[in-house]
Formats: structure tokens, sequence, C-alpha cells
């Protein structure tokens, strides 16, 4: 069987980034070893093509440990989902399932993360990394909350510092797991964006995303994202982000808010 793939967004991963505050504004490296926890709520809305909103509230448990040159991330999450019963989070219409309205919700794929830092605030203010992800097909497939399968994904990040300024961009590509229902191309992906420090505890930017089209079905996913991050304390982060959507495969608009906790 297969998919129409009016696609839903894959920014789940990339919100998650911004709320570590790693992937999209970069932490200045310490030779100790860190580790903190991230938690907050994602909502997203969209019709994607269709004439019935898609609501998806996302609500992660993401536990980071960090050396000088090694960033390990494990994302646990819940998801809920109110919209057509033929529309899965990340992925899009899958025709063995109706159309009709529902409301479910569960455990979400677990994600894991590992970073290397390949150049590391050179004499430049150059950063580079390396990360590869993999995403666990444990949401309940027939609940429509994911695909059932896994998935694989290979990137590389480059940060260029300009004093409180930070331009930034990275370039992926995602091997997609196969399950009855879905029928998905691997696709490239990227992203482009800046930030700037307010002040020593807080830094503002803006991020594009792309990813090609995953099917004959389905056009290239586009996103943009506003973000926010300030540090309230010396243990506690918070971050704050709205995105709009661009096309039939990103959602109309959303936003999350973040709570960082480092130990």
């Amino acid at each position: 069987m297969s998919a129409v793939n009016k696609q839903l967004p894959l920014s789940t991963i990339k919100k998650i980034a911004i709320a570590a505050c790693l992937t999209i504004v970069p932490a200045l490296p310490s030779q100790a070893a860190t580790l903190s926890l991230t938690s907050g709520l994602d909502y997203s809305t969209g019709k994607y093509g269709g004439t019935n909103s898609t609501d998806v509230t996302y609500i992660p448990v993401t536990a980071k440990y960090a050396t000088s040159n090694w960033l390990l991330k494990l994302t646990v999450p819940y998801i809920s989902i109110t919209g057509p019963a033929n529309t899965t989070p990340n992925i899009g219409q899958a025709v063995y399932r109706s159309n009709a309205l529902r409301t479910d919700s569960g455990l979400g794929d677990v994600i894991t993360t590992a970073s290397y830092n390949l150049v590391d605030q050179d004499e430049n203010g150059l950063l580079v990394d390396l990360t590869g992800k993999i995403k666990f097909g444990t949401a309940d497939k027939y609940l429509g909350l994911g695909t059932g399968a896994n998935d694989y994904a290979a990137e590389s990040n480059i940060y260029k510092l300009y004093g409180r300024k930070t331009i930034f961009g990275s370039v992926g590509y995602k091997v997609f797991g196969q399950s009855l229902g879905y029928t998905l191309n691997n696709a490239w992906y990227g992203s482009a964006g800046f930030s700037y420090g307010i002040s020593n505890q807080a830094n503002a930017g803006l991020i594009y995303d792309y990813r090609n089209q995953t099917s004959s079905l389905s056009d290239p996913q586009k996103m943009w994202t506003m973000f926010y991050s300030k540090k309230i304390s010396p243990s506690w982060k918070t971050q704050t982000y709205l995105f709009k959507g661009a096309g039939n495969t990103s959602p109309d608009y959303g936003g999350g808010l973040m709570f960082t906790r480092q130990f």
C-alpha cells in the first residue's frame, strides 16, 4: 500500500534542537562534561492541502550529555493529535486509515542523536560538527502517531561567530524506514539562519528550513522559525519559538516553549 504524501513537517527534531540550544545556537565548548534536561510544550496546526486541520501537541523530555568534543541526546516524547485519522505526524496521509476526525495520544517516536566537534572555536570563530540521528518507530502506527519504522539521518552543521552574531547552516540526508501503508523516498534537507546575542543571558534569531519532496505527490518542505533564548539562572534556561510553513507540506503555523535544567 502507498501513502498520499501531503507531508507534515519534519520540524520536530529541529524544534528539539532549538530547545536544547546547541544545534541552532551552539554553546561555547567546555572541558567539563555537563548533563541537562529539557522539556516543554510544542504545538502546530495545518490543513496540508486538505479541508480539515490537524493539530499536534508534542511534549518532549530530552536528556543531553555534552563533553568538549561530543554531544549525546535522547528524546522521549508524548504526542497528541486531533484531526483526520489518516494523517500521521512528519509523514502525511496513509491510505489504509479512514479520514474520520479523531483525537489520539500516546508515546511518540524516540530520537537519539550523537554529534562530534570537527572544528571547535578556531582562530576565525568557526565551529563544525558532524551529527547522526536515529528516530525509532515507537509511536503507535495504528493510532496514526507514527509510521512504526526507524529513520536514519546524517548531517553537518557549521557556525561562524562574529562577536555577538552567529551565522549557521546545516545540510543532511535522511533515510526513511519502510512500513506497510507508507512509501517514502530518502531526502536531502538543510537549514540556514543567524542569531544575535541581545545580552550575556539572551539571544534571538531566525532559521529557514528546507527538505526535498519525499514522493512525486508531495512538494518540498519549507519553514521559517523565529526563536528567543534566555538564561534565567545559573542552572535554568528558557526557550520560545514561533514558526510558519509555506506550501501544502508544512504546517500553517505553530510554536513552543521549553525549559532546560543543567546539572
